[in-house]
């Protein structure tokens, strides 16, 4: 850990992790560098640190997760700090007790960093005027997911080196998808080639940047198409339980036209990896004969978001 003291970290500027379009390339940079150390440390024979001893860490989740929540966990406590999960269903949430109350008590107790994940969209940013812990966002609606665009492009970089002129084709729910929305922000940033593929019920506003929702990509409605030298292919959940109304014909359409198979995989480059940020409907986004292939890279992802949280928590305590 004594690496840490070598890094130039003059380049951070956060209090809290809100969404990755607030991120310089430098700071995502330094993201990269710290979590190098941090899974270096992870691979080596006392995985714990003491860097965040007596600091205490939230987790605070209005949603299921399995994989952000217990990564977070991990991280915080890989760093020597205290963990507390904070069950929504089991506290005063449930009596009506409103988003800003639910900060302020945990604060009150002793929390110096609160994850939280929220159904709406923009529930973080509503939260931080008011808040003196350090918030970051596991997740906030249809809106946006900053770590783990961060632990994709550790991937992405872990297997091909830096991201800068791979072309990334993202396949999809690219509308309901947090996902989608932040590893556009992060990909683009750091110079790939952004492919979004995706039934047009299932693409977002802005895509012609006229509000500068989104930076420059492209879209190509034709699996095949899109799929011809990529480097890297991101599959992306149905999320049914966000859709309103009836965007889609049906399932048999949307795995006819949009799933990955072998066969659509084998357009793509040699060295391509497949990701996906999970659960995976399996046969339904991908097929299980990908899921299960050389190619594929979930697992990757899954540790590696543990080594990226672990570096974000990190820069918030010394930042």
């Amino acid at each position: 850990m004594n690496n840490l003291l070598a890094l130039d970290i003059s380049a951070w500027q956060h209090r809290h992790i809100l969404d990755i379009q607030d991120f310089s390339a430098d700071e995502i940079n330094l993201v990269m560098l710290t979590a190098d150390i941090m899974s270096k440390h992870m691979s080596g024979p006392i995985k714990k640190t003491g860097s965040l001893r007596g600091k205490t860490i939230v987790t605070l989740f209005y949603e299921a997760s399995t994989r952000t929540r217990g990564s977070f966990e991990l991280a915080a406590k890989n760093l020597g700090a205290d963990v507390v999960n904070m069950t929504v269903q089991s506290s005063s949430v449930s009596k009506g007790e409103s988003l800003i109350n639910t900060l302020n008590t945990l604060e009150s107790i002793g929390a110096d960093m609160i994850v939280m994940r929220h159904h709406l969209s923009g529930a973080h940013y509503s939260a931080v005027p008011f808040m003196r812990a350090n918030l970051i966002n596991a997740g906030d609606g249809w809106h946006a997911h900053p770590t783990q665009a961060l632990l994709d492009l550790y991937t992405i970089r872990q297997h091909l080196g830096s991201a800068q002129g791979l072309k990334t084709v993202i396949i999809g729910d690219i509308r309901h998808s947090r996902v989608a929305h932040s590893n556009i922000w992060c990909l683009s940033k750091m110079g790939a080639r952004v492919v979004l593929c995706a039934p047009p019920t299932l693409l977002p506003a802005g895509l012609d940047n006229t509000h500068n929702l989104f930076p420059k990509v492209e879209v190509e409605y034709n699996i095949s198409n899109a799929l011809v030298d990529a480097d890297v292919v991101m599959e992306l959940r149905l999320q049914k339980e966000r859709m309103r109304g009836d965007l889609l014909p049906g399932l048999d359409e949307f795995i006819y036209g949009y799933q990955l198979n072998a066969a659509r995989l084998a357009l793509a480059k040699p060295h391509v990896i497949v990701m996906h940020p999970g659960p995976v409907n399996e046969d339904v986004e991908m097929a299980t004969d990908v899921l299960h292939s050389p190619r594929a890279v979930v697992t990757n992802q899954v540790t590696n978001g543990v080594a990226v949280r672990m570096a974000i928590l990190q820069l918030l305590s010394i930042g």
